[in-house]
């Protein structure tokens, strides 16, 4: 080939290769995606399914959980293994059943706590060369050894258990005066002995750590997770949004709840991150605790916390990726809190950890794309270490094992607690799809069903809970 013609073909490859231009902006935004992605977990506390629009229809308003939603998907059959708080936050952090890692209830001061044997994400993220930031509510080990920083977690603040576990709780101070609530920062206590002035700072606390530390680390991938103690009681908010939604304190601290989801939403907004940072928002650990009354949020499901009834262990869960998550969408499609770990993983080309983790990598259901399916045949339910029933992986169809539950007979007011009953529900069987709300046993009608099911439960439970019960 002459000279001319390979000057002619380098000036044309120059032009159409190298010209700036549509190409060019496709492969730049396909190389932004190639980055490792910011992660940002925000775990409420004892909040309710309908306590948020656009889940619900608060008589408050939540305009910054709907503006996250507005950028990305909602999901509505979204699952947690045990409406309890420790429990609940060991399996989210871990991907792993509470079965598995004996993490059973909430655990008070001075009790165990997750075992080391299990990585948390924090850890899990560090491996890959993720800065780790732990703002709220930890409530999975007080202990030397299995406190934030000793998890994973290169900056931390918060409560180590929760806020109720004090010399005022309304049910028995006595017991629970033994036990100062400490505010930690950093592996240090800051304040030795929480009191109320304290609790009415929290949320604000916790959410100015959470975007100073994105203030901090814009520079490098991070993962954030931030823990409200609220709405768990006792209910405190701050002097700003005191009074604020007409409806009273319960309407005020849900509405700080969503400020402080705006705050982090515009920090990553405000330094260049929104782009490459997936915001997953699960609107709380647990249903509401209902005894509770007027201090307790509102669920349109069966039952609350504590409680394998879809009003425990049912909860609104938002994700935003923009670019790759697509805005303003809704999905019905069942995944657990258990997945979360695993999906993360697959997501920031992270390893999973050396133990063995249940949940499954769910990123074409996050996607909504047509064709995924759930990889789980099941997802158990437990109370406590009573294993209680499953749902199968599609969310179609709920078994209840035999086993008593609690129902609220009288809810109270004004921060103290009513009163449950204890009735019992034989082994049953409901269809989700047409009866979400677990009103009508259909074991009768669909025998074959319940017989697959009731193989699976008892599987589980074999290989879970043998040695406990």
């Amino acid at each position: 080939m002459g000279n001319d013609k390979i000057l002619m073909l380098f000036v044309l490859f120059s032009i159409v290769f190298l010209t700036p231009g549509c190409d060019q902006s496709t492969d730049s935004a396909v190389e932004v995606k190639s980055e490792k992605p910011n992660v940002v977990l925000i775990f409420i506390d004892d909040g309710a399914f309908d306590d948020y629009s656009p889940f619900g229809n608060p008589r408050y308003p939540t305009p910054h959980v709907e503006q996250l939603a507005s950028e990305g998907r909602s999901f509505y059959s979204f699952y947690v293994p045990q409406a309890v708080c420790s429990a609940s936050r060991a399996a989210l952090l871990t991907g792993c059943y509470p079965g598995r890692t004996g993490v059973f209830g909430a655990h008070g001061p001075n009790q165990g706590g997750l075992s080391t044997a299990f990585a948390t994400l924090g850890e899990v993220m560090k491996t890959n060369g993720y800065t780790t930031g732990s703002f709220g509510k930890w409530h999975i080990g007080d202990q030397e050894g299995r406190r934030p920083q000793d998890r994973g977690f290169d900056e931390s603040c918060g409560l180590m258990y929760s806020n109720d576990m004090w010399k005022h709780h309304p049910e028995n101070p006595d017991y629970w005066g033994q036990f100062p609530i400490r505010y930690w920062e950093n592996g240090e206590i800051t304040i030795d002995t929480l009191e109320k002035g304290d609790q009415k700072m929290l949320t604000t606390w916790y959410t100015e750590s959470a975007v100073d530390f994105i203030n901090r680390n814009k520079e490098e991938p991070f993962f954030l997770y931030l823990a409200h103690s609220m709405p768990h009681v006792p209910l405190f908010v701050s002097d700003k949004f005191d009074g604020k939604s007409g409806t009273g304190l319960y309407g005020d601290v849900m509405m700080e709840i969503d400020w402080s989801v705006g705050q982090v939403n515009q920090a990553l907004k405000d330094n260049g991150l929104e782009d490459n940072t997936v915001v997953i928002f699960i609107g709380s650990d647990n249903g509401p605790w209902l005894s509770y009354g007027d201090h307790a949020g509102i669920t349109r499901f069966r039952e609350g916390k504590g409680t394998t009834f879809d009003g425990g262990v049912r909860n609104p869960c938002i994700i935003k990726y923009p670019g790759i998550v697509e805005g303003n969408t809704k999905s019905h499609k069942a995944f657990a809190s258990i997945d979360i770990l695993p999906t993360v993983c697959s997501l920031t080309d992270t390893e999973l950890p050396d133990n063995e983790v249940d949940g499954k990598n769910v990123w074409d259901i996050v996607l909504d794309k047509p064709e995924a399916k759930n990889p789980h045949k099941y997802y158990p339910f437990s109370n406590g270490s009573n294993f209680e029933g499953i749902i199968t992986g599609d969310g179609k169809w709920k078994l209840h094992l035999k086993h008593k539950y609690r129902t609220l007979e009288m809810a109270a007011t004004g921060g103290m607690a009513g009163k449950y009953v204890h009735p019992e529900i034989d082994t049953s069987l409901f269809d989700m799809v047409h009866d979400p709300y677990e009103k009508g046993n259909v074991i009768e009608e669909y025998p074959d069903v319940a017989r697959s099911l009731i193989q699976l439960a008892e599987g589980h439970e074999n290989r879970f809970y043998s040695e406990t019960d």
